[in-house]
């Protein structure tokens, strides 16, 4: 079964190969997060094994290791939110709810879902929300 997936009304119909390549994008995407997740937690854990061995470091040492950990928790949490999104819109597609605005409910729009692929909100409604 052929999943229509909403357009706005200035655009073409999706192709089946433009789904097929969206479809495909998010599941790279979700492999490279689950990738990226991984080397981010195994460099986060090397840090915290390093921060035991800390006898001896001055304060600018310790400030730096805790720096440094705190960009690995931060790379970790982007990279467990962009997976998160990911999964979300491949959800979407599967049960047929990819390309609606979760906000207004109208089509997303094609040129923006090619764009972003994980976009669950139409350029009216996201722009609504970056001002708010």
């Amino acid at each position: 079964m052929r999943t229509i997936l909403p357009v706005r009304a200035d655009e073409d119909p999706w192709t089946s190969e433009e789904v097929a390549e969206i479809r495909h994008e998010l599941e790279r995407d979700i492999q490279r997060g689950l990738a990226d997740l991984r080397t981010a937690q195994e460099d986060l854990q090397g840090l915290i094994w390093d921060a035991g061995d800390g006898s001896g470091d001055d304060q600018a040492d310790a400030g730096a290791k805790t720096y440094e950990r705190e960009q690995e928790i931060s790379l970790a949490n982007i990279s467990r939110d962009k997976l998160a999104q990911n999964r979300h819109a491949l959800d979407r597609l599967d049960d047929g709810s990819y390309g609606i605005c979760e906000s207004c409910g109208e089509p997303i729009g094609k040129f923006r879902l090619q764009a972003a692929p994980r976009a669950t909100l139409c350029r009216s409604c996201k722009e609504k929300a970056e001002r708010g």
